[in-house]
């Protein structure tokens, strides 16, 4: 029996593999502490160099040197291309099979992602963003989650696109980071925090009344 008639997905870390362990990598090979790079990620989360970048208000010179200023105040020196070299991280098959199944089924399909530059159209990305009816870029929008106002302005636009108004209550979310989860269970989505795929997809199926794995 479907619970939810309305889903929106985060793109890293649920659509892409995290870059959690390329990041570690990269620690390693520097000589710098393990996880540093997530710690300068948490750290003044609303006003750190990350924050600012994802919403549009540096571009990648200013990014690089508010970043790497950011990890010598911490004591250690990095290379933020190393750090941007990172992101985007290969699609998970299952996970954009479960899209076009709900894309198939008629579920309306929303994708709200904290981004440093709008999507790429072009390739596998682009035709995996081609089955979503709203897609908000917290780099085109000025906002980023967690901020709530993004939450509710998906909604509105994913409500737009299928011309009818979607509640959030009839409204599943996706994502892999639990702080990004809770503005949206504040706003009274339900939510699904992605640490394995297809637990999650498990879950996903649970609440759609689909077959997602």
């Amino acid at each position: 029996m479907r619970t939810v008639t309305a889903v929106v997905f985060d793109l890293g870390g649920v659509f892409t593999e995290t870059p959690v362990a390329a990041y570690a990598a990269y620690e390693t090979e520097a000589g710098l502490p393990d996880g540093l790079i997530r710690r300068l990620h948490t750290t003044d989360p609303d006003t750190n160099a990350w924050a600012r970048f994802e919403r549009g208000e540096l571009d990648v010179a200013g990014f690089r040197a508010a970043f790497e200023a950011e990890a010598r105040a911490a004591g250690h020196t990095l290379d933020a291309d190393r750090v941007l070299a990172t992101l985007g991280g290969a699609l998970r098959p299952g996970m954009v099979a479960a899209a076009r199944r709900l894309r198939a089924a008629g579920l309306p399909l929303g994708m709200l992602s904290n981004n440093v530059a709008p999507m790429d159209r072009a390739g596998p990305l682009g035709e995996l963003l081609g089955l979503f009816d709203a897609v908000v870029e917290s780099s085109v929008e000025g906002l980023r989650k967690p901020e709530p106002e993004i939450y509710a302005r998906a909604l509105q636009r994913l409500s737009a696109a299928v011309g009818r108004p979607i509640a959030a209550a009839e409204c599943v979310y996706l994502d892999d980071k639990r702080i990004n989860l809770e503005p949206a269970r504040a706003l009274g989505m339900r939510t699904i925090e992605v640490v394995d795929p297809d637990d999650a997809l498990a879950e996903l199926s649970t609440l759609t009344g689909l077959r997602l794995r």
